[in-house]
Formats: C-alpha cells, structure tokens, sequence
C-alpha cells in the first residue's frame, strides 16, 4: 500500500514527458513542419495512452497483480488530456490560423470538417464519448452510480475502436503503424474475452 503512496506521483511524472518531449521538439529542433509534428505527436499519445487504460485489465488477469488497477484512473485522465490536446493544436494551428484569427469562423469551419471528412467525425466522436468518462471518473460518481457507472464506462471499447479508424483514414497508405495499433487491442481484447468465457464456465 505504502509504495504506490510514492509510485502515484513517479508515473503521474512520466505521463507527462511525452508532453516535455513534444514541446522541446517543437521549440528547439528545425522541423519541416512543427504544427504538423505537435498534431501528430499528441494524437499518438493519445491513442497510446487509451492503450494503456486498455491494456491495465489484461495485464491484472495474466499476472494476478491487482494493484495495477490503481492507476486506470491516471492513465484513462491522461487519455483524455491528449487527445483534448490534440484537438486544441488542430483547432489553432489548422483552423484558427487559416481563418483570419477568428474564432467564429474557426468553429464554422470544424463543422463543416467534422461533417464532411470521415476521419475528423468518428475522431471527434470519440472525444465526446471521452467526456462523461472523464467527469464521471471520481470514486463519489462511481459511488453514486453503481452499476450504471461499468456500463458507462465500457464506452472505452467503442471509443478504441474510433481512435483506431481515425487513425487508418488519416494515415491512408502507410499502414504499419495503424495496423500494429490494431494487433495489440486484438490481443487486449481477446485476453478479455477468453477471461470472461473462463469465469462463465
């Protein structure tokens, strides 16, 4: 019990350094195109860190160390922090800056992008299905909503899934990348599955 008083904070640091990492590349290292690498970096992470919150269970299955549930919370609130990151680089640098500086005309054009390109809806869909888990992620409204809370939170495994199809039509023809993303839920979710059959039996 004692030691996850002093690990909490250790790993609450080492979410952030992707960020530190960003930001320093950013700032100091001859991009061709800065905006575009910030955008791309805190997207992956954000994919990576709803990975992590993905991959907490299967890990407590196959080794039996509970504690590591401790730190669900952490990662699925880190989550939700890139990717809000990641869409405030996309509506400032893609949208705002080509729009006269205007925020009106900033909104009216993520409309139109969300309506219009596949990739950015099921991209922004994700990110509101991310915002009830993220405000009902406290102890007091797990509380409070008991079973309606699980339920609410198997939103995650949908959520995945979009991340993952943003990330496919986004990428296009290059798709390594997105492709090893989808073999490791594969497995995350099997693990799942094959535990679930396991406790029915």
């Amino acid at each position: 019990m004692r030691i996850h008083t002093y690990l909490k904070p250790i790993v609450f640091l080492l979410c952030l350094l992707p960020l530190a990492f960003q930001i320093y590349t950013y700032m100091y290292v001859d991009l061709a195109n800065g905006p575009e690498y910030f955008k791309h970096a805190t997207g992956d992470w954000a994919l990576r860190f709803l990975w992590f919150v993905l991959a907490v269970t299967p890990i407590k299955i196959m080794t039996s160390y509970t504690p590591i549930l401790r730190y669900r919370r952490m990662l699925g609130l880190y989550a939700f922090f890139y990717v809000c990151l990641h869409l405030f680089v996309f509506g400032y640098f893609d949208v705002y800056q080509n729009s006269e500086n205007s925020w009106k005309l900033a909104f009216e054009y993520i409309a139109e992008e969300v309506l219009e390109r596949p990739y950015i809806t099921v991209g922004f869909l994700a990110f509101l299905m991310l915002i009830p888990l993220a405000v009902t992620s406290t102890k007091k409204a797990r509380s409070r909503m008991g079973k309606k809370w699980i339920k609410l939170h198997k939103l995650v495994y949908i959520i995945a899934i979009l991340g993952l199809l943003h990330f496919y039509w986004l990428v296009k023809k290059d798709l390594t990348e997105p492709n090893i993303y989808a073999a490791i839920l594969a497995v995350l979710f099997l693990i799942r599955i094959v535990s679930y059959y396991r406790k029915k039996a």
